[in-house]
């Protein structure tokens, strides 16, 4: 984990801590616009999970500045995470990037050179690079 990363989690956590008090296990999202999972996206975690989850984080990184993360996990979320579930289809998002993911959309997306996981309409990217890997946060 790089620097950056640490410290938007470190200030995330303080923040959460001081409104929310101590959050203990995943939560589920039920919270309206927080993080939509396209029917692609939803298909191909059907067809490829088999009981894992997909982590999505937000790490410093790319060429916009920061950059998304994708991984198939067996474990169990993380006490920060937040589960989003549709039709069988499981993501998780650890409350830091969650605030850089609020109201975009997760997305399958397959092409001839490669298929991929992707986050589309990002409300809180100003901009990304054109492959779509990084982004820069709207301040």
């Amino acid at each position: 984990m790089n620097i950056l990363t640490q410290r938007l989690r470190s200030c995330h956590s303080a923040l959460l801590w001081a409104t929310n008090g101590v959050r203990g296990g995943a939560s589920q999202a039920s919270a309206e616009g927080a993080l939509k999972l396209s029917d692609s996206c939803v298909e191909k975690l059907q067809r490829v999970g088999n009981g894992r989850v997909l982590r999505i984080s937000v790490e410093g990184g790319g060429c916009s500045g920061f950059q998304y993360r994708f991984q198939l996990e067996d474990h169990q979320p993380a006490p920060d995470d937040v589960l989003f579930e549709r039709e069988g289809a499981r993501v998780v998002v650890d409350s830091a990037s969650l605030d850089l993911l609020r109201g975009a959309t997760l997305d399958y997306h397959e092409e001839l050179i490669r298929s991929a996981f992707r986050i589309t309409d990002n409300p809180q990217a100003e901009r990304g690079c054109s492959c779509g890997a990084s982004f820069t946060i709207k301040l």
